[in-house]
């Protein structure tokens, strides 16, 4: 089933016509095709079926809860990067030995609650992080299970901002430095080794950087094996990309295949942590025409969704593709789409060849399902859109739309 196609020129989720929805529930709102989401799993699960793996859903894409058990029922793990995300999978009764724990700026608070919790396994990111790990195990009379997030310095061509596996980033252990750090751990009563990690991007469409990070760690891991150091988990991480626009998409089955063919006698089990591609495509932020403006330099077609309800835009420049919910006949022409808020940032798409339309009419901006809602703001005092799963001709609300007085709570007049 496709998850968004046009019938007799309105524009459906699954089998529910988007303007039901925006009569039902309001503009803007985030709709989700279950289907989607579903198939999204189960083809990146199959592209690894010959290989020992688990895959971790990077809880950070979208962490709606229902979204989150639809892919622990599915048979996903988790990949979080706080103790909010831990609360999240937890509340979905997610089986924690199937958890891992990325990120650099753990808190104490976060790692107790971690060990506690019993996860598979603290993605490290820095040699204090092992030591403040290491020191809240003995406090509490646990055995803390790691891995050490390996930077390999490798280039991947995508967005400055998300990418992560360069020297010049925050993230991750420089390579030269992981083999004392592991010998240090695996000499620790309070300290259990059981992996080797990397991640480097997001948004990454070619297969050659994936490879190129797990050859790297591998290496890593044949150093550490020389020396009596058995490691069980390799973790590549995440950043498979999708398309948003024309992109070549990212050759999934080539890239798992070649995967296969260097674990295949290897001792390993493989870990990755796929977020957008499993919910990206997935989802789309629903929104209204307020007005359309037209100057001598440019026409302006001004909606009720703005850059607090989906940032990417105007954060990364990223370019989702906008349909009409309507489709009406006529020349199309170029117009931006920019949002009520007071920012000249408050766009949704610029430059784009749209057909006529009018006050009132819906628009959809597609591939939003990663990094949409959980992007979201309160600028301007705006409430939150709401979140809909659409199944087959079912329509259910997993997130209500907040109201104004959601906006003060906790605060004080």
């Amino acid at each position: 089933m496709e998850a968004f196609t046009y019938r007799e020129n309105q524009l459906c989720a699954e089998d529910v016509p988007l303007r039901t929805l925006a009569e039902r529930y309001g503009t803007p709102a985030y709709v989700y095709s279950h289907a989607a989401i579903l198939e999204n799993y189960a083809r990146i699960a199959r592209g690894l079926a010959g290989t020992p793996h688990l895959v971790c859903y990077s809880v950070k894409a979208n962490s709606n809860l229902r979204i989150l058990s639809l892919l622990r029922e599915a048979g996903a793990g988790f990949d979080i990067v706080s103790g909010g995300e831990l609360a999240r999978v937890g509340r979905v009764k997610a089986a924690m030995d199937r958890v891992v724990f990325s990120g650099v700026g753990k808190t104490v608070e976060e790692i107790d609650a971690a060990l506690a919790a019993g996860l598979l396994m603290f993605n490290v990111e820095s040699d204090g992080e092992l030591h403040v790990i290491e020191q809240r195990a003995a406090a509490l009379g646990r055995t803390a299970p790691i891995a050490l997030r390996i930077n390999p310095d490798v280039e991947a061509e995508t967005h400055p901002y998300i990418s992560t596996g360069r020297f010049i980033h925050k993230f991750g252990v420089p390579k030269d430095s992981a083999t004392a750090l592991y010998r240090h751990a695996v000499a620790s009563p309070h300290l259990r080794v059981r992996g080797i990690a990397c991640h480097i991007g997001s948004q990454i469409l070619q297969v050659e950087p994936f490879l190129k990070a797990l050859e790297e760690i591998l290496e890593i891991a044949s150093h550490l094996r020389a020396e009596g150091i058995a490691l069980e988990w390799l973790d590549l991480g995440g950043g498979y990309g999708i398309r948003y626009q024309a992109e070549a998409p990212l050759d999934w089955d080539g890239l798992t295949s070649r995967i296969h063919h260097q674990l295949a006698h290897s001792p390993y089990r493989l870990i990755v942590e796929p977020g957008r591609a499993i919910v990206g495509d997935a989802g789309l932020l629903l929104t209204r025409v307020l007005y359309l403006k037209h100057t001598p330099e440019k026409n302006f077609i001004i909606v009720d969704g703005g850059m607090n309800d989906l940032l990417r835009p105007a954060l990364y420049g990223s370019e989702h593709q906008v349909w009409p919910v309507l489709k009406r006949p006529g020349p199309a022409r170029p117009a931006d789409v920019v949002g009520p808020l007071c920012e000249t940032g408050d766009f949704l798409a610029r430059d784009r060849q749209l057909a006529p339309l009018q006050p009132g009419d819906l628009l959809a901006v597609m591939t939003a399902g990663a990094y949409g809602f959980a992007l979201a703001s309160n600028y301007n005092s705006r409430p939150r859109p709401p979140e809909i799963l659409v199944s087959g001709s079912e329509a259910q609300l997993i997130r209500a739309r907040e109201r104004l007085d959601d906006l003060m709570t906790g605060e004080t007049p």
